[in-house]
């Protein structure tokens, strides 16, 4: 993913993703049941894409790659904002994405889960 059209089709093709604008104009949030897994500023250049991540996780991917920082303007310890600046391992900013979309849904209630039918 190198472009802000590229983050949304990778968000469109998860299951029950929708695109919101809760915080302005230019900050474009992903959520799945009403919580959200992933942000980007349609601004920034290079793309940047803030992504939940279990704590430990965090700190390993931080430690080994110099295109992930802590989340900005999110809690640091369950967030990371990549910059898809064509440094990251192929596949990574894939993988993370998918991550943090099974790490929100797996934190939704039972029953917000299966009227999602996840």
């Amino acid at each position: 993913m190198q472009s802000i059209a590229d983050v949304r089709a990778a968000c469109a093709a998860l299951p029950h993703s929708q695109e919101t604008f809760p915080f302005d104009a230019t900050t474009l949030v992903f959520k799945v049941g009403g919580k959200m897994y992933a942000l980007t500023d349609l601004q920034s250049d290079p793309v940047t894409l803030s992504l939940k991540v279990r704590p430990e996780q965090g700190d390993d991917l931080r430690a080994a790659h110099p295109a992930i920082a802590p989340g900005y303007h999110l809690h640091k310890r369950h967030w990371v904002t990549l910059t898809l600046d064509g440094s990251l391992p192929p596949g990574l900013d894939q993988a993370l994405l998918a991550g943090s979309h099974a790490l929100v849904v797996s934190g939704l209630t039972r029953a917000v889960r299966a009227e999602l039918g996840l």
